[in-house]
Parts: C-alpha cells; sequence; structure tokens
C-alpha cells in the first residue's frame, strides 16, 4: 500500500520505502549481546535502535548563501547554512543506521527570512493561480521531512500562503495549540503517527505532537485576530500526551516553536509562556524528548527531570538556519509484550563539515538565480557610504534613514487628519550589525539589508512622560559600566541576553544614555527641538508592528491609540522611498542625537 504523509490524526505512517527487517537492528553492539548470551545459554534481550533527526528555525535558508552580501554565507564561527546542507547529513546518518530507522522532523519558522522565501511570498507568489510551488517545500519534500511544527512567522504572510504552502509539503505542519477561533478545534493536525518496522516483537510506533508560539496572537495580529487562538503550550501537551499513549504510541517526542528558558518577550499581556518547551518536559509525564526552536541558542543536549515520573526528559535545539542538525539516539527493549524506551541520549552535528546537496542545488537551482537577479537590480544612488557597524552604540546614519523614512512616511499619511499638528518620532533598532550603503549605486538588496524583518509599520499616539519610560526600558541593553571604568564596546552591549532587535533609538529626541547608572535611571536631558520635553505634551511615533503589538514588551506602546497603520512591510517602504528619491543623501536627514555618557562626558 502506498504510503501518504498527508494520512495523519488517528493514522500510523511507515518511514520509508522497502522496510528491511534483516538489518533493523544488526550492528557490533547486537552480534556481540547475541554471543555473550549464546556462551551463557540465557536468551539475549530484545532492543530496538532508532534516530530522530530534528531542525528548526530555518528561515527560509535553503543554500549556504547571503541574499543580502551576495556571496556565500559566512559569520565568526565559520557556520554554513541551509537545507542543502542538511540534506547531506541526513543522507549520512540514514546510510548510517538505515533510512528506515529514522526521522526527520522540524520544530518551525519555516517560510520566513530571506529574501528567497520573501520572493516566492510576495513577488512570485505561491498563492498566484497556477503559481510556483515554495522552494521550502520543494526541499523539504526532496529531503524526506516526516512532520514540521509550525513556527511564528509561519503567519507574517498571512494565513492564506501558510495554508497553500502546507498543501504543498508532502509532511504535515503540527500545531496542537493553534485552534480555529470560533470553533476552538485544532486548525491543523495536532500530531503524526508514525511505525517503525523492528526485527522482533511488534512495530514500534512513535508519536510528534507539534506545539507552536501562543505568542503569534500578539506578533501576527493583524494576520490571525478572530481567525485563530493559541492557548499555552502545557495545556495543550497535558490534553494530547495521554491521548497518544492511549493510542498505543511507544515513544512520544514533541516539537515545539518555544525556547527552554521559561520566559517571555511580551510581558503579561498573554496568559501564557513563550518559552515554555521546559516547562511541558517538567510538568506533563509521558514525553520522551523535545526538539527546541524559537530562540536560536544551540543546545546539543539538555535533561529536564519530569515531576510526576522523575524520569528525565531530553531536550534539544539545533542553531539556527540549517547551522546543526540534531540527532536523538533511542535505545528500546521488548519485554512482557509492549516496547518501552531504556535510553535517550542527544547531539548535534554541524552542517559546515559537509558540502551541499547537488540533489537540491540543481532542484532549487532556477529559483535561486531569479531572486539573485531580482535582489541586485540597482534602485537609486548613495551621495556616502554608511556602515551599521557601531550602530548599536552611536547614533549613526543608516539607522537615521530607517527612521527618516518611517517619520516621513507617517507625516504624510497624517497630512490633513486631526493629527497632523502632533510632531512625528520614529523608532528602530540596529536589526544587523553588517549593513551597508555603499557610495554610488544602491541595489534593493543594499536597502533590503536594512530590514531583515517582514514589519510592518505603525503610528502610535504617546506622551513625553511614556517616551522617557519607554527609553529607560530600551536603556536596559547596555552592560552598567562605572565611570572610571575603561568601555570596551564589545562588552557593552546586550546586557541580560537583549538582542540588538530589542534596543530601540527614538528620532527626533535629543537625549544622552548614562551607563554609570542603574537601570530605569539613564536617559539625562531629553529634550525636542531644543527645549525639555513636557511630560504632558503628545507626539506620533511611527513604530513597528511587532512592537506595537507587544513585542520586546515596551511600555505603553500597544496599550497607546493607534491613529494609522500600513499593511506594506517596511523593508519595502524603504525601497520605494529610495527609488523615488533616487539619490540618498545623508546630510538631508542624519544627526547625532543620542549619546552615550558618563556623568555628562560622551564615552565616544
Amino acid at each position: 500500500m502506498a504510503f501518504d504523509r498527508r494520512t495523519f490524526l488517528g493514522t500510523s505512517a511507515a518511514t520509508g520505502a522497502a522496510v528491511a527487517l534483516a538489518g533493523a537492528a544488526a550492528g557490533p553492539a547486537a552480534a556481540a549481546s547475541t554471543a555473550a548470551a549464546a556462551e551463557s545459554g540465557s536468551r539475549p534481550p530484545r532492543t530496538y535502535a532508532f534516530t530522530v533527526m530534528g531542525t528548526t528555525d530555518l528561515h527560509g535558508n535553503v543554500f549556504n548563501w547571503d541574499y543580502f552580501t551576495d556571496k556565500e554565507f559566512d559569520d565568526k564561527a565559520h557556520n554554513d547554512v541551509g537545507l542543502a546542507k542538511i540534506s547531506t547529513l541526513v543522507n549520512r546518518v540514514r546510510a548510517e543506521k538505515g533510512r528506515c530507522n529514522t526521522l526527520l522532523i522540524d520544530a518551525g519558522d519555516t517560510i520566513q527570512g530571506t529574501q528567497l522565501s520573501y520572493y516566492y511570498a510576495k513577488v512570485d507568489p505561491i498563492t498566484a493561480r497556477r503559481g510556483p510551488v515554495h522552494p521550502m517545500a520543494q526541499a523539504m519534500n526532496a529531503i524526506g521531512y516526516d512532520a514540521a511544527a509550525l513556527g511564528n512567522h509561519e503567519f507574517n504572510y498571512g494565513i492564506p500562503v501558510l495554508r497553500k504552502f502546507q498543501e504543498q509539503c508532502d509532511f504535515p505542519l503540527l500545531g496542537a495549540n493553534a485552534l480555529d477561533a470560533k470553533s476552538l478545534r485544532p486548525a491543523f493536525p495536532p500530531y503524526s503517527m508514525h511505525r517503525l518496522r523492528t526485527p522482533h516483537g511488534r512495530d514500534v510506533k512513535v508519536a510528534v505532537l507539534g506545539l507552536t508560539n501562543p505568542g503569534i496572537a500578539i506578533w501576527d495580529k493583524a494576520n490571525v485576530q478572530g481567525k485563530m487562538t493559541f492557548p499555552g503550550l502545557e495545556e495543550q501537551a497535558a490534553k494530547y500526551v495521554p491521548k497518544l499513549r492511549s493510542m498505543g504510541a511507544d515513544v512520544v517526542i514533541v516539537s515545539a516553536h518555544s525556547g527552554s528558558s521559561g520566559t517571555s518577550s511580551y510581558g503579561d499581556q498573554l496568559p501564557y509562556i513563550e518559552n515554555a518547551a521546559g516547562l511541558v518536559a517538567e510538568q506533563v509525564p509521558g514525553i520522551d524528548a523535545i526538539l527546541v526552536g524559537h530562540a536560536h541558542t544551540e543546545i546539543p543536549e539538555y535533561r529536564v527531570k519530569n515531576k510526576a515520573t522523575g524520569k528525565d526528559v531530553v531536550l534539544s535545539e539545533p542553531l539556527k538556519w540549517g547551522q546543526r542538525l540534531t540527532l536523538f539516539d533511542f535505545e528500546l527493549t521488548w519485554a512482557k509484550g509492549s516496547w518501552s524506551v531504556a535510553k535517550v541520549s542527544a547531539r548535534v552535528l554541524n552542517s559546515n563539515t559537509v558540502e551541499e546537496d547537488p540533489e537540491i542545488v540543481g532542484l532549487l537551482s532556477d529559483e535561486h538565480r531569479k531572486v539573485v537577479e531580482y535582489v541586485n537590480q540597482v534602485i537609486g544612488s548613495s551621495t556616502q557610504a554608511m556602515s551599521s557597524a557601531e550602530g548599536p552604540v552611536k547614533d549613526v546614519p543608516i539607522i537615521d534613514l530607517i527612521n527618516h523614512v518611517q517619520a516621513e512616511t507617517v507625516k504624510g499619511a497624517l497630512s490633513g487628519t486631526e493629527w497632523a499638528s502632533l510632531p512625528v518620532l520614529s523608532q528602530a533598532s540596529c536589526f544587523s550589525r553588517t549593513a551597508v550603503i555603499p557610495a554610488g549605486k544602491v541595489t534593493l538588496r543594499d536597502a533590503a539589508g536594512l530590514y531583515p524583518f517582514e514589519n510592518t509599520l505603525e503610528a502610535r499616539v504617546l506622551t513625553g512622560a511614556q517616551l522617557k519610560d519607554y527609553l529607560e526600558y530600551s536603556a536596559r541593553y547596555f552592560v552598567q559600566t562605572a565611570a572610571d571604568a575603561v568601555v570596551d564596546p564589545a562588552k557593552l552591549t546586550n546586557a541580560e541576553g537583549i538582542p540588538d532587535y530589542n534596543y530601540d533609538t527614538v528620532y527626533g529626541l535629543a537625549y544622552g544614555i548614562d551607563i554609570a547608572q542603574p537601570k530605569g535611571s539613564r536617559i539625562t536631558g531629553l529634550s525636542f527641538q531644543g527645549k525639555p520635553v513636557d511630560p504632558q505634551a503628545r507626539f506620533v511615533l511611527a513604530v513597528n508592528n511587532y512592537r506595537a503589538s507587544g513585542g520586546g514588551a515596551f511600555p505603553h506602546v500597544p496599550q497607546a491609540k493607534q491613529v494609522w497603520a500600513n499593511s506594506d512591510e517596511i523593508r519595502n517602504t524603504i525601497i520605494s522611498w529610495v527609488k523615488a528619491k533616487g539619490t540618498i543623501d545623508p546630510s538631508q536627514f542624519a544627526s547625532v542625537d543620542w549619546r552615550l555618557t558618563r556623568g555628562g562626558v560622551p564615552v565616544f
């Protein structure tokens, strides 16, 4: 009978064709065990070993290529990225273990992140009549994924794009806590069941439960409000794990697009934890392993003791973009008519140790070429070069460019309205420390590189006092540094693990950030047009939808009055602005309005 990967919910699935019974558990360890048992006259234990491979946060990476720099991807650690590399690792594991003894799953954030994925969502969309097949679906189908959890970024382009991607995948997209808002029934398959053939005893049934991030309700509110709701991971895991066990699952694996730290980046706006994988392991009995996603960290193996059973649950998070492949190695024993898990361990493989799989490269070479041509089209010029390298510690022109475009866009949108008389400010972050606008010709990829996220633009009304709170919160990003201490820019930022994208500057105000002071007491000399900011004065803040929806838990903005919103990505707004102006001239918009200080003395 042909295997249909789309048959899940209450069904079992074989994991490969032509399963070889004799080779399923063959190997030196099995042979030694049999020989020892023969000498002693005892019956050897019946065992079975298999491996579950996992990726997460692929973010549209098929090739080891950076579309923003137009060259092979590289970073300080010389990591490589992409599914073409992952495919080579997967093929090696399957060759070693036997394909029938492996599964391959993913923990979400698949269709957003590169210009490749953007192109097939917006430029040549998969939703068009007779539209293309998404490159990520093509690659993952060819590699042979068995299941994937939904990530929060799956919803960035709207539900129609996600549904089309789902239709194009030969494997289920799982989300036990993605519910239809009206019926509260699962909007996606909650789980998939997979059957592994063994050389003795009955087949091993492996259940994969998919859980996604409740933050979707905030971060993609415009796309999901009134359509879907996202309850907590622990709540839904507690509902489904017993059900999976009652269905005969010998092994239960959770694929969770949720970090392991137990923290949230959106404060108390939702009653659910963003990074709840560790809590799921601790609180829900019956789980053997969790593939962790969302946090973009590398955790080869992390063990959490379940409070009810006292057993260890093994967690692993492979590094983002296809830089690592997790391997969960399971050892099972057969006794009294059932299989039980005797041992679980986890490790990661580094994709920079292998070449790209030529099959995947050949499969998507045309799509890659189209996107390279698209991002390299010239859209304007710049009178001087600009770089974001010092953006986290200095007010640099390239960040001013983002803010200027946002403020100008909002001013134009509010013209002729009751809000037109209010001054317009703008917030932005240093989203990439490698963004560059060259002197001379500027390409689409140069402009797009300033804003790697699919955020859209809004306008909210805040008071002077609220803006000061906002800036104080943002300034937590800096490590407190005594007035007489040596300042090392490399060690000055990302205090408390705060990422660069959660440090905002506000364009249109002038202020100092005294890094010698404790957090909450750092903003000095806050002024507007040369005068101290009146706490009661009202301003319009041009702000991205992630921040306006509560991302980063910045104060006041989510509750502030929205006076305008746009559905186009800020990245496209910047590209359109450059095309319309023709020339980028920093002298028309750049100024040093904020500085790091200590006791009133600038640090730089």
